[in-house]
């Protein structure tokens, strides 16, 4: 069964990779997206890092340099708005963007800081959803039961995340996709369910 989306929202799977923990201190060193729904279409840009206080285990995750981003990536500006216009792109005539991510309150966090201080204003409003949270709603699974892995697990699907702000964005896309089919017919169920 495939899901159909809502017709005046077009979900958004958003992953970034960054310097550390939190904006006020750490640079956002790149972000991928994807839309949940066919047509797939894809979005990834390395920034050029507006900090220098870096946390060398978040550099050895996601494998990327501050000293090459320093050269190659875009302007935390010129970055904010591409993907803002990528946003407005993907979106239908009519439609809101949602943010989707998997462990959202860290990636909006991000994105939510960048956007404001440098394009001053956010295109997905003021709130994101959060994957863990809503399969925790569907199955009352606990919170350490939510990772990625088990996941994938549940669902049959061979994933790991790759620390690469685009796949991962493809691959969170792919298990909200799983999870909103099983909430839907755990719904239609429940409807046919004498009362």
């Amino acid at each position: 069964m495939t899901i159909i989306p809502v017709s005046n929202e077009t979900y958004i799977s958003v992953d970034v990779e960054t310097a550390g923990p939190n904006p006020a201190q750490y640079s956002l060193l790149s972000i991928g997206a994807c839309t949940v729904h066919e047509p797939l279409a894809t979005f990834y840009v390395e920034l050029h890092p507006d900090q220098p206080d870096f946390l060398p285990e978040s550099l050895s995750i996601s494998k990327l340099s501050m000293e090459i981003l320093a050269e190659t990536g875009l302007s935390p500006v010129e970055a904010m708005a591409t993907f803002a216009d990528w946003v407005a792109q993907v979106t239908p005539p009519g439609n809101r963007p949602v943010f989707v991510a998997l462990n959202a309150p860290f990636d909006w966090m991000f994105v939510n800081d960048y956007f404001h201080r440098h394009l001053g204003r956010n295109p997905f409003g003021h709130s994101a959803l959060d994957i863990k949270a809503l399969y925790m709603g569907l199955t009352g699974a606990r919170w350490q039961e939510t990772n990625l892995h088990r996941l994938a697990k549940r669902y049959q699907m061979e994933m790991h995340l790759t620390h690469n702000a685009l796949q991962d964005a493809i691959d969170q896309a792919e298990v909200f996709r799983l999870i909103l089919d099983e909430v839907r017919t755990t719904q239609a169920v429940h409807k046919k369910e004498p009362g």
